[in-house]
């Protein structure tokens, strides 16, 4: 069992994606972004993302109801369905979920939330955004029985039954550890986890849990909830988390083969990429 997570930056190529999952054998689900495109659509719009960062580093997307509105529009509609259409060209099932559906994935809604923003803590309210509590897979477990593939994404229903922004790769570590997948993987538009941002060389091929601090070290922006969302998934039985390149052609086969940040329970011997 894979579950398999495709972010929404730019820059990600779609169509080889789509390409090699089609073709895959192995049961497996995907969770989806679309960061890039709500961004875009919200400019249009004449309403700026405010991306937020917290205490320890992460940054978030407020989600006030207006953006909410959006969010619905270009993650549960647009981007969802173009998935599904693009597997269905490829002769694959497939069936678009977000977490709402069903209460799939249930969560609670954090109303006031801690950020610093031009170096000042600051407390903001309204937010339609929250953390994971549960994942029900009974319709999960019955499409694939039937052999659909479900295509999934945000927002997650939190118990009052709001609609809340909940992160990709984290809604993509608790389906794969509520599936008991054997690997998860997360595509992004990089080659994987570097040492430094600004040298694809730099890339980190091996590592395992015991240099999580390293590897959060090197992690930039997003990417730390990344490599959290990793680690998570590793601490709560998943066997292997792979942070592949979303960019290239055939990147879930290549990712298998060896391509971009493996990341296990325990350290393996290679011969370069490894931490420490």
């Amino acid at each position: 069992m894979l579950v398999i997570k495709l972010g929404g930056s730019a820059g990600i190529n779609t169509e080889s994606f789509l390409d090699d999952l089609a073709t895959m054998q192995e049961p497996l689900v995907l969770v989806h972004g679309a960061n890039a495109e709500l961004d875009a659509l919200s400019r249009r719009l004449g309403l700026e993302p405010r991306l937020v960062t917290s205490s320890d580093g992460q940054v978030s997307r407020f989600t006030d109801p207006e953006t909410m509105d959006l969010f619905l529009m270009v993650y549960a509609g647009r981007v969802n369905k173009r998935l599904v259409e693009g597997l269905a060209k490829r002769g694959r099932r497939a069936i678009g979920l977000t977490g709402l559906d069903d209460s799939l994935v249930v969560g609670r809604r954090k109303d006031a939330i801690r950020v610093v923003e031009n170096g000042k803590a600051k407390i903001l309210r309204g937010d339609y955004a929250g953390s994971i509590e549960s994942v029900n897979t009974r319709l999960i477990s019955a499409l694939l029985d039937q052999g659909t593939l479900p295509v999934l994404c945000p927002p997650a229903v939190s118990r009052e039954g709001d609609a809340i922004n909940v992160d990709g790769d984290k809604m993509a570590m608790e389906v794969a550890v509520a599936l008991q997948a054997g690997k998860l993987l997360i595509f992004s538009n990089t080659a994987g986890l570097l040492r430094d941002a600004g040298d694809s060389a730099s890339l980190i091929e091996f590592a395992s849990l015991d240099d999580l601090d390293a590897l959060l070290a090197s992690a930039q922006g997003r990417m730390k909830k990344k490599v959290l969302s990793c680690a998570n998934a590793l601490k709560r039985g998943v066997g292997e988390a792979i942070l592949g390149d979303g960019r290239i052609e055939q990147p879930i086969r290549r990712a298998l083969a060896g391509a971009g940040t493996h990341i296990t329970t325990a350290a393996r011997i290679a011969p370069a990429g490894v931490l420490p």
